[in-house]
């Protein structure tokens, strides 16, 4: 009996022994991780360092000289403008998985909700990341500037000739119609529209370069040419400001691309290095098309050239591999150049500094090759195993962009030009922007 008593006893005890050491040892909270965080904070200074100064210098040096205030003040003005708004609701919009669920087609695939409006719920103990490693507070900052340089990219499209409180309006509605519903669709997870199809971006390719080349595209055919364009010589007034301007977003970009790794892994490290062959490779590309074209190369061209292939790497950065990345900048340069000179002129269009010649055609270009260069086959690091059907994939998230944005863009901009006119007079735009519109000068001689 007493040997009985015992074996029960041992055996009650094993089933209440786990239960008491899962009492005794709770599952640990997540803990943030301090490289990683410390990457991210530094992506997040690089990109927005893309914007103010970078863009504003690389836009303001490829205007003339009457018109660099109205660009520069274009690009702080939208800084200010998204940041607000991006707290109010553009996160939310953006990011709020509220109702998603993976294969589930509904509105919640299309944009989020209004949850974390006024960034609700966002505390300092707050962490994201792909394990939980980061502040929340820093992946929405990080993703702000992400919101902020996209309409800024559009100003090249419609430079010298807009309306400065058009163009706030215009981009205030954008933000809130366009790129933040295609930002929640492509990057919020399980159960969105263009997630759950497949489509590979990685660091923007889709939400910000062919979203802004589409939407400056139809902002310069509503607007319509420049005064005199383009019989009126319009050249660059200092193209060492678009030289600098240049340098700020070659550099600004790491942060971009090897940013979106939301990591300091191996990952982040891969897209840097493929960022920087591509962009060489994209610089090399333009200019020798130049080169073997016009007979010289130009400062001007391997300026664009380095921003075609930031461009055109971006949707590939976290899944190709060095040698995909040297094709797809080579390819970048090269094409971007025929589209920014031979067929602007054929067509007619007056994109004032190729908004859609090199951000929209580099991006469509780089997310239609990233199906092909992330199949490991091809040196990537994708999970691609057809590169066909990622291809049609790719191409079916590039023609969902195009169209989305080309039909709301143009509705929002017709609405606008109704109300309240989107164009400056023709006295304004042969006095230039920067008196007509600030009243100040760039250069008090």
């Amino acid at each position: 009996m007493t040997l009985r008593k015992f074996a029960g006893l041992g055996a009650l005890l094993s089933l209440v022994m786990p239960g008491l050491a899962l009492a005794a040892d709770p599952v640990p909270p997540p803990v943030l991780n301090s490289g990683d965080t410390a990457w991210m904070l530094t992506s997040t200074a690089l990109v927005l360092f893309m914007t103010i100064p970078g863009l504003a210098l690389f836009y303001g040096g490829m205007v003339r000289s009457k018109n660099i205030l109205s660009v520069m003040m274009q690009c702080f003005a939208i800084t200010g403008l998204i940041t607000v708004l991006w707290f109010i609701y553009g996160y939310s919009v953006a990011f709020d998985t509220t109702g998603m669920e993976a294969g589930v087609v509904n509105l919640n695939s299309f944009m989020g909700g209004f949850s974390k409006a006024f960034l609700a719920g966002i505390t300092p103990a707050s962490l994201t990341g792909p394990a939980a490693l980061f502040p929340e507070a820093v992946f929405v900052t990080f993703q702000m500037t992400f919101a902020i340089i996209t309409p800024a990219l559009i100003v090249g499209a419609f430079a010298e000739r807009m309306k400065f409180s058009a163009m706030l309006i215009f981009m205030g509605v954008w933000f809130t119609l366009v790129y933040a519903p295609i930002a929640h669709m492509v990057w919020s997870g399980p159960g969105s529209l263009l997630g759950d199809w497949g489509v590979l971006d990685f660091a923007g390719g889709t939400v910000v370069h062919i979203n802004a080349g589409i939407a400056g595209l139809v902002a310069c055919l509503v607007l319509g040419k420049r005064k005199g364009f383009p019989t009126t010589p319009m050249a660059p007034h200092n193209l060492g400001y678009t030289l600098m301007g240049a340098a700020m977003l070659w550099v600004g970009w790491f942060g971009f691309n090897a940013g979106s790794a939301a990591a300091a892994n191996g990952t982040a490290g891969m897209a840097m290095l493929v960022t920087q062959i591509a962009t060489a490779a994209a610089a090399l590309g333009w200019m020798f098309a130049e080169w073997i074209t016009h007979g010289k190369p130009s400062a001007l061209g391997i300026a664009s050239g380095v921003v075609a292939g930031l461009v055109a790497i971006t949707p590939a950065a976290g899944t190709v591999g060095p040698m995909g990345a040297l094709i797809i900048g080579l390819a970048a340069g090269v094409v971007c150049f025929f589209c920014a000179t031979s067929l602007k002129r054929k067509l007619g269009y007056d994109d004032s500094l190729d908004a859609f010649g090199v951000h929209g055609i580099g991006g469509i270009l780089g997310a239609i090759l990233t199906g092909v260069f992330a199949a490991p086959s091809l040196g990537g690091f994708g999970t691609v195993t057809d590169i066909a059907a990622q291809v049609w994939i790719q191409a079916k998230g590039v023609g969902f962009t195009v169209i989305y944005t080309a039909i709301v863009t143009f509705i929002i901009l017709k609405v606008l030009d109704a109300v309240m006119g989107l164009r400056v007079s023709e006295e304004e735009e042969a006095v230039g922007l920067d008196l007509a519109q600030h009243n100040e000068r760039g250069y008090n001689l």
